[in-house]
């Protein structure tokens, strides 16, 4: 009886004082879905939605292709078919990024670093659905989600031995293509490389790769949702993301697989951020991104490390609790998101949707992807001004005014 007792009272402490939070942050992940309710209460999938099995990449530990703990990688697909049989669009999956060799050794132990936690089978909705009513432009085509268990973005190239840690973000990346070819990707006549967070950071650095894997006559663009992680100062005047990137960087060996063009003039570090990537990727790209990002306000403007008091913590579980001082802080930050891709948008190839909303990823999920209510920019929604810009239909800079103006935002509240 005390036993259990006792065990009524730490599952208590455990819900009542967050304790999965403080895990999350330590593996770098982030928040999670059943963090975070909406203001409009709207639901995040498809009512049933299709489920899609994971397949693991036989023979990719042979190339040194391993999760974090040494197992293999894998990926959902789900075929195309009728005009779709030759299109193909990868999907790289995010969750956060892990900087130390404790933050990492933690990540082994979930989905993140060992497909032994991986689902077994995922939902694929928005832009991954299989209906044209929910996805008009890519529900027919061969749909692919690669799993993220590196914890670099799909980009470090070392080993920890001590620590059995295996950083082998290229390798994965590689090995998912050169699998993907085999079954069918070589043929193909149009290719979009998407991914969101993590992953939308992942298909910036891999673009030009993507590109160079088809012949000159395949269409290949890349869309990165939520991907645009600026070098900001935060609320306490450190640099906390910069910090944690410097961390993934060095402990991952990052720098090994980074642009050339980018580490000839700055620090590898600087080259783990988009904003002084995506200016000089050849490959047409498309920037899809909440200007008040939720993530980045959450974890790197002003995580508890930077507000040891809580000051925000109002303002950053509902931003309808900001001051006007802390919205002005939010304003600058969305500025500096506008200045970071000025050079980007002036090339005709490439696409923007920056909508003034506080949100994150908003290509997989159902109701932000396209539904009667999605987010919209003047009249148009993301899945639409994707599919205009990736078809040649019509340039689409969309980049709305700033916060409070936009009133079809799906925004996060955070319980």
């Amino acid at each position: 009886m005390k036993v259990l007792l006792l065990l009524l009272l730490l599952l208590c402490f455990c819900v009542c004082y967050g304790i999965n939070e403080s895990v999350l942050s330590r593996s770098g992940e982030g928040f999670e879905q059943d963090r975070y309710v909406e203001t409009d209460g709207v639901s995040v999938s498809s009512p049933k939605p299709l489920m899609v099995g994971l397949t693991l990449i036989q023979g990719a530990d042979s190339k040194g292709a391993v999760c974090l703990d040494g197992t293999l990688p894998g990926y959902h697909l789900h075929r195309g078919y009728g005009s779709g049989a030759n299109s193909w669009l990868i999907q790289l999956e995010g969750g956060g990024w892990c900087n130390t060799i404790r933050n990492c050794v933690y990540r082994k132990t979930t989905r993140r670093g060992s497909s032994t936690y991986m689902e077994k089978q995922l939902p694929f909705t928005g832009i991954l659905s299989n209906k044209a009513e929910e996805n008009p432009d890519f529900f027919n085509w061969n749909r692919v989600k690669l799993r993220y268990c590196d914890g670099a973005s799909f980009s470090g190239d070392s080993q920890n031995e001590a620590a059995k840690l295996n950083f082998r973000g290229q390798r994965i990346w590689l090995a998912g293509m050169e699998d993907l070819m085999s079954k069918g990707m070589r043929n193909a006549n149009q290719a979009l490389l998407s991914g969101c967070s993590a992953g939308g950071l992942a298909s910036i650095l891999h673009c030009d790769e993507f590109r160079d894997l088809f012949p000159k006559t395949t269409k290949v663009k890349c869309l990165s949702d939520a991907g645009l992680f600026l070098d900001a100062v935060d609320v306490s005047g450190g640099r906390t993301l910069r910090n944690m990137y410097g961390g993934v960087v060095s402990l991952q060996e990052v720098q090994r697989t980074l642009s050339n063009t980018c580490i000839d003039h700055l620090d590898p570090t600087s080259c783990f951020f988009p904003q002084n990537l995506v200016a000089n990727v050849k490959t047409p790209l498309f920037l899809l991104n909440a200007a008040y990002d939720a993530w980045q306000f959450q974890q790197s403007l002003a995580p508890p490390s930077a507000d040891p008091h809580g000051y925000w913590n109002e303002c950053k579980s509902n931003h309808a609790n900001c001051n006007a001082s802390q919205i002005q802080f939010l304003q600058d930050f969305r500025n500096q998101m506008l200045n970071a891709i000025k050079v980007f948008s002036m090339s005709n190839q490439n696409g923007l949707f920056i909508n003034s909303c506080f949100a994150h990823c908003q290509t997989e999920r159902q109701d932000t992807w396209f539904a009667d209510d999605s987010p919209l920019i003047g009249n148009k929604g993301i899945a639409e001004s994707v599919g205009d810009w990736y078809f040649d239909r019509s340039d689409v800079k969309a980049i709305d005014c700033p916060y409070p103006c936009d009133n079809t935002c799906h925004n996060l509240v955070f319980k």
